[in-house]
């Protein structure tokens, strides 16, 4: 049997594969309530082999929505849509996963295909939060008011209202966005950190947000279930996070209950002049985590071929692979997959409706 289709266990949760649908935001929600589209976007993943579909990044405040179509669970109504997504996603043997999230400055802007600019709030916007008063730059040039204390609790009580919803709906894995230049994120990256309080300089106080907010939400969060978090483990700029910092910053989140990483990285600013673009670039970090911070990683970003992701699995590297373009590419990516590795799986991966009708061809 190929590592890459080995069941995956955490906690008391179990896999039936190392291939995780990573969480892509696909602005096709109504004041965060998620739609048909949802449902076929997730449940053909699902249905197409994935051991874990996790939910785009979900806002747990209205504010915290990066764009006016974004999904959010900030909402007692918005439980049974999700309720019903897991229902199908775990019909068809996959694990329901869902990202929690906060935009912080990257909030109240437009959908990617509609400019990606920061909404006016006389033009469907509203007004932005971040821990200093700095604006993102590039299209995004909206000054955010700097959080006071009271707005720090008042965001980490909804995170922790949103673990809540999560669970009625009916999640087994719950991930925490703490990456790609949203709330979590700017409070721990000095590139966006400006403060001089508790909650900024130092990297103690600069990581407290997010290890309060753990917490917090680990209170609440059953422990046979996963909790996770995805980190931007390096700025990829000079005076920004390294993933030296990141593996301390792991240490003290696993002391917390953290269960596995998803490794990524950048997106603090608009530069992206630093980036080695390549595939599987991220693999070196997440091995370099996993030995490190001794925990389970998992990592995507430019992972397209099976015998690569194979690679990364059988070699420790990390402990599942995150498709993200890939699976849009191809929801059936497992199932190719596993006839590219000869893995007997492929003839049990398909739903009997396509299964006898395909004849693993």
């Amino acid at each position: 049997m190929a590592n890459l289709f080995q069941e995956f266990r955490l906690k008391d949760i179990v896999l039936r594969n190392r291939i995780a649908v990573s969480p892509m935001c696909q602005y096709s929600s109504d004041n965060g309530f998620p739609s048909d589209w949802h449902l076929v976007h997730l449940g053909s993943r699902a249905v197409g082999g994935a051991g874990l579909v996790v939910v785009e990044a979900t806002a747990v405040s209205p504010e915290g929505r990066i764009s006016p179509g974004d999904s959010g669970i900030y909402l007692e109504d918005h439980v049974e849509p999700f309720a019903r997504l897991c229902r199908f996603l775990k019909q068809h043997g996959s694990v329901p996963g869902i990202q929690l999230a906060h935009a912080g400055r990257k909030g109240s802007a437009s959908k990617p295909w509609e400019g990606n600019k920061h909404l006016e709030t006389d033009n469907g916007g509203w007004d932005i939060i971040a821990p200093s008063a700095a604006p993102f730059g590039g299209n995004l040039t909206k000054v955010p008011q700097e959080m006071s204390l009271p707005d720090i609790a008042r965001v980490q009580d909804a995170f922790v209202t949103a673990a809540k919803r999560a669970l009625a709906a009916g999640f087994e894995w719950l991930e925490l966005h703490f990456a790609h230049g949203y709330l979590a994120h700017e409070f721990y990256s000095p590139l966006a950190n400006h403060r001089n309080d508790q909650y900024g300089g130092s990297f103690e106080n600069r990581i407290r947000f997010q290890l309060e907010t753990f917490a917090a939400v680990r209170q609440v969060w059953p422990e046979r279930w996963p909790l996770t978090a995805r980190l931007s483990v390096t700025d990829w700029i000079e005076g920004g996070v390294t993933v030296d910092d990141s593996i301390e910053l792991v240490r003290r989140l696993k002391i917390a209950g953290l269960d596995l990483i998803d490794v990524s990285h950048g997106s603090v600013t608009p530069d992206i002049s630093k980036i080695p673009w390549g595939p599987g670039f991220m693999v070196p970090a997440a091995s370099r985590i996993r030995r490190e911070a001794e925990i389970p990683t998992a990592v995507g970003w430019q992972i397209t071929d099976p015998r690569q992701a194979e690679e990364v699995i059988r070699d420790h590297h990390a402990d599942l692979v995150l498709l993200g373009r890939e699976m849009l590419r191809d929801p059936y990516w497992p199932y190719h997959a596993a006839l590219e590795l000869g893995d007997e799986k492929a003839k049990d991966i398909l739903p009997v409706q396509y299964a006898r009708a395909v004849k693993n061809r």
